[in-house]
């Protein structure tokens, strides 16, 4: 029984505060992430992208609908904005001797866990 909380309360976790960025960005827009696409040479509509991976997968997460899908989607979510906005401090320490990717790192592993061990009993469909 605690392992299927644990997988819960993971998923609980990674969905709701990546929900947050999410809201954030819906609410105040994304021109910053079409700008960096655009830098990369991409078409700029795919950062619509964004909310793809900041609200629906997050929300699909926590229920736990189809998780190992959705959360495979966060991971893709955080791999490129990994890439398109930290490459150049991938390997410093950030401030209080923290490794400057900490943050990003840890919703992209946690998204990787999550599709490695599936949604658990508490989920609206279990994978």
């Amino acid at each position: 029984m605690s392992e299927q909380l644990g997988k819960l309360l993971l998923r609980v976790m990674l969905g709701g505060m990546m929900l947050f960025h999410g809201i954030d960005k819906a609410l105040h827009g994304i021109t910053f992430i079409e700008g960096l696409v655009k830098v990369q040479g991409l078409p700029e509509v795919l950062a619509y992208g964004v909310y793809v991976g900041e609200i629906l997968a997050p929300i699909f997460v926590i229920l736990g609908w189809k998780s190992r899908i959705w959360a495979g989607v966060i991971v893709l979510n955080m791999a490129m904005a990994i890439y398109m906005t930290q490459m150049k401090v991938f390997f410093t320490v950030g401030a209080h001797g923290a490794w400057a990717l900490e943050v990003p790192m840890f919703y992209l592993l946690s998204a990787l866990v999550i599709t490695l061990i599936g949604s658990g009993k508490y989920a609206i469909i279990r994978d």
